[in-house]
């Protein structure tokens, strides 16, 4: 597939507002001529550690250790890759993007695709137009109106029908260029067993487009409108452009919510989806009638990490969950069941109880080995010690998959009160005999309800030590004061000063002349684009001050000798005594330092 060229991305970037853009996931306040701040959109918080530079078009949070650039921010917040997101900001700042050379053969590939989501775009369209105009809908748009469905969150879903003549579709899209081949390969039409004639795949039925994450057409799901029709519902068989189970209905519509609330309710139908949006419940998706499969388990991942099981309650339902605890397990998602009635799906619970009953049950949902342990000791026999024996046996391994904690004390407590049987007995008889060691049941954890950090792909793993603190501290106070920290970085051994490849590799850009525009010349370097965002927002923080680089300098130059001195002794080499006295002077420049720093800020 062709990339855009890099002066396409340059005119994207140049032509985002990043205050108005990030100011659409949180409120922002000025904080500094180039810094805003407000709360993180990445994780809860109710003092502000988050900030922006709006001309380097980075941000950086000081609680979740997230850092990105524009571009970054995009898919972080809508749920893209890079593609995506430089495609979405293209199309909302109306920039046109080049694309490098491509191969002659990769370039038919590209058009022809192009076209063929055209002749689906186009349809989609004739389809929604038929639906609210034609007299023949009127019992397609009664049937969605007994459904609970307004018009406007049909329109929203692009909603149509599909009329009972054999060739509207043939003959318009005849008319607009495109050819029976291209109808065949998006699965618009088929040809007739008895004479070879094309006709219209779809007819008489309710057109629910199917789109990927972009909101592009890839197919539809129809749904019959007579009795003798069979199937009831018709997908669109696997071909070139859509390709069942790799995506998630309605994901276009839910992402942003998705991303603002970490959350993503996923439904079985299409109704179901649309209902619950209707409801205020926009970070809802459907399964497009399929199996979960491990793809639309890998974009449930790109929306949220916490993922809201709303299915129907019937052995599918069940058998969707427990796949989804299996295929969770590999990503860290935290899975969620939200109860429904039995024998009702979450479009009859909208219908009968309103808004209201689902957003309760959704508020109400229960992690999912909570779930699981409540449904076998509702279902098992807890009339006789065999019964009980056999609930027992059936929980054995859904316990073992969590550490010691107070949620497992809790279910223990809860199973033992159920089957009537003393908790020590109940612990005793539940106890792992396969669970593997205590660091793997945590490593597994996430499988079944177990909490997963809610953090955005760009936030640092782990806690930095004292030392990397200070080595970023002093670049951040580089990029502040640039004259001052030409001069600082001048005078540093790159590789003896810093102490992962990182920060080498972060210091060296700086020191080829890249102190004024730090983003420039990164390339495809995800890791030293977010270091960089963060030293920039870090940068903006407080005024540049070329007492506070001679202090971090001074640091540096202290840690430095230490590591010498203790390599020197750790490999007897004898005699430290010159180190020990250089040490001395690095100390006395550095209180020196450090007493006018603190008398310059009045501390």
């Amino acid at each position: 597939m062709a990339l855009y060229t890099s002066e396409s991305r340059d005119r994207v970037r140049d032509a985002v507002d990043f205050v108005e853009l990030v100011s659409a996931r949180t409120e922002l306040r000025r904080a500094g001529q180039n810094r805003y701040e407000g709360l993180c959109p990445f994780h809860d918080e109710r003092t502000p550690s988050f900030g922006i530079d709006p001309v380097q078009k980075v941000y950086h949070c000081f609680g979740c250790q997230t850092s990105g650039d524009l571009f970054t921010f995009v898919q972080e917040t809508e749920g893209v890759d890079f593609r995506g997101a430089l495609e979405l900001l293209a199309d909302r700042y109306g920039v046109e993007l080049e694309r490098d050379a491509e191969d002659p053969k990769e370039a038919e590939t590209r058009r022809r695709r192009e076209r063929l989501l055209e002749l689906l775009g186009r349809t989609t369209t004739y389809y929604e137009r038929v639906l609210w105009e034609s007299a023949e809908a009127k019992d397609a748009r009664e049937y969605l109106a007994n459904r609970g469905l307004q018009e406007d969150v049909l329109r929203r879903f692009r909603v149509g029908y599909a009329p009972s003549a054999w060739d509207r579709v043939l003959l318009a899209s005849r008319r607009g260029g495109f050819s029976e081949q291209e109808l065949y390969a998006v699965g618009l039409a088929q040809r007739s067993q008895q004479n070879g004639r094309a006709y219209d795949r779809f007819r008489s039925r309710i057109m629910f487009p199917l789109s990927d994450v972009r909101g592009k057409v890839l197919g539809f799901g129809a749904r019959a409108m007579r009795a003798e029709q069979r199937p009831k519902y018709l997908n669109t068989s696997d071909n070139d452009i859509y390709h069942k189970g790799l995506h998630l209905y309605g994901a276009d519509l839910a992402r942003t919510q998705a991303a603002k609330t970490g959350q993503v309710i996923l439904c079985e139908g299409y109704t179901d989806v649309i209902a619950l949006h209707q409801a205020g419940l926009t970070n809802t998706v459907g399964l497009m009638g399929t199996a979960l499969t491990s793809e639309q388990v890998d974009a449930l991942a790109r929306l949220a990490q916490t993922v809201l099981l709303a299915l129907d309650a019937d052995s599918a339902g069940q058998d969707a969950m427990l796949r989804a605890s299996s295929l969770a397990a590999k990503r860290k998602l935290e899975l969620r069941v939200v109860e429904l009635p039995p024998g009702t799906d979450p479009a009859e619970l909208v219908g009968h109880g309103g808004a209201e009953a689902m957003t309760t049950a959704v508020e109400a949902s229960v992690q999912f080995v909570r779930f699981r342990v409540q449904r076998a000791l509702e279902a098992g026999d807890r009339s006789s010690p065999e019964g009980r024996d056999r609930i027992i046996e059936q929980l054995r391994p859904v316990l073992a998959e969590l550490p010691p904690s107070a949620m497992r004390l809790d279910l223990i407590r809860l199973i033992s009160g159920t089957l009537e049987l003393p908790e020590t007995l109940a612990q005793t008889l539940l106890a792992s005999t396969g669970g593997g060691t205590p660091a793997a049941a945590t490593s597994r954890r996430v499988r079944e309800g177990g909490t997963a950090p809610k953090r955005s792909a760009g936030a640092r793993a782990s806690v930095l030590s004292r030392r990397e603190e200070t080595e970023r501290a002093f670049l951040a106070l580089c990029i502040a004061s640039v004259e001052d920290g030409e001069r600082s970085l001048a005078a540093l051994d790159l590789e003896e000063h810093f102490t992962s490849d990182l920060l080498r590799r972060a210091a060296a850009h700086l020191h080829k002349g890249n102190l004024r525009e730090p983003m420039n010349e990164l390339g495809d370097d995800p890791e030293l684009t977010a270091l960089f965002a963060e030293l920039l927002v870090q940068a903006r923080r407080e005024p540049a001050s070329a007492t506070m680089l001679e202090v971090q300098g001074h640091q540096l130059e202290l840690a430095r000798i230490d590591r010498q001195i203790q390599a020197a002794r750790a490999q007897g080499t004898g005699d430290v005594s010159e180190l020990a006295t250089r040490r001395g002077e690095v100390k006395r420049a550095f209180d020196h330092a450090q007493e006018r720093a603190l008398q310059e800020t009045g501390a």
